[in-house]
């Protein structure tokens, strides 16, 4: 399988997490970054003013990005990972998805949470990548082995 796994990781818990799922894979990896980075107050959700709370708030919010240098183009499958926000994926990934073409492509979202499941994440993200086949995938929180992940991704039969 030829995959690329990128993520966005405010916190470095999803990074984690992705930097394992690569190894896992031998796939390569690639990290989205907000060309203003994410501080702890950006992040206090129970501040309704807090730029995570207001970006949540507007569906048409799209952070920029760092750079748009993701080699895309080069893979067929791409494992795209965030933590999970307001029971979706953050408008950055939408950012990201809007960046570059992934017609024919298939997306395999994973996510980190504190305590909510990917939500309606994939429904989120689908009109920012027409043309791809954007499918569920799980949360990957807490230490998971390279196996436990390798049998998780042969049994998608991508």
């Amino acid at each position: 399988m030829n995959a690329l796994v990128a993520y966005f990781s405010a916190t470095g818990t999803t990074a984690k997490a992705a930097r394992t799922l690569a190894k896992a894979l031998g796939a390569a990896l690639y990290e989205i970054k907000p060309a203003v980075p994410y501080t702890s107050a950006d992040l206090n959700w129970m501040d309704k003013r807090s730029r995570s709370s207001v970006e949540m708030k507007d569906q048409h919010s799209r952070p920029a990005l760092a750079d748009t240098q993701a080699p895309v183009a080069d893979y067929d499958v791409i494992f795209l990972g965030f933590p999970v926000w307001w029971y979706v994926a953050p408008t950055i990934l939408n950012t990201f998805l809007e960046a570059y073409d992934f017609s024919g492509k298939t997306i395999v979202l994973f996510a980190t949470s504190g305590g909510s499941g990917l939500g309606e994440s994939a429904a989120g993200l689908r009109c920012s990548a027409p043309g791809a086949r954007i499918l569920d995938g799980r949360l990957l929180n807490g230490r998971l082995s390279e196996e436990e992940l390798k049998n998780w991704v042969s049994g998608l039969q991508l």
